[in-house]
């Protein structure tokens, strides 16, 4: 069974940091792009960030960061972990959500246009102010 198990949530104060993990199983994603999304319950879920490995995306060598966390937060991965991870920092109360990880082939036209393949369960971030 590919699952995708997101950890690291928690309540913050403004302005504090998180790292948020996705560990992926069931199968290697060194491949895909892998991204993080956020939602926030009556608003649309919004793109964060996301980052590929694959030499056929057009985000290959680089990374996608949403207007609102350019600059704040940083994604990463470690493929021998099969992991990816979500630096956040000087965190706002609009950051607040529940954060998914997803995965897909590609970032271009797949994930970053919500269609991944594999969504994690969700974890809340807090922050109050």
């Amino acid at each position: 069974q590919v699952q995708l198990v997101e950890s690291g949530g928690g309540s913050v104060q403004a302005g504090a940091s998180l790292r948020l993990s996705c560990s992926g199983s069931g199968r290697t994603f060194s491949n895909d792009c892998m991204g993080w999304f956020r939602q926030v319950p009556g608003k649309n879920r919004e793109r964060v960030a996301a980052i590929t490995w694959s030499s056929h995306d057009t985000y290959y060598g680089d990374q996608y960061y949403g207007d609102s966390v350019k600059g704040r937060f940083i994604i990463s991965r470690d493929n021998a972990k099969n992991t990816v991870y979500l630096q956040m920092n000087g965190l706002k109360p609009e950051d607040t959500g529940i954060y998914y990880c997803a995965a897909a082939k590609y970032c271009n036209g797949e994930l970053l246009a919500g269609r991944a393949d594999y969504w994690g369960q969700g974890i809340q971030v807090t922050v109050s102010s």
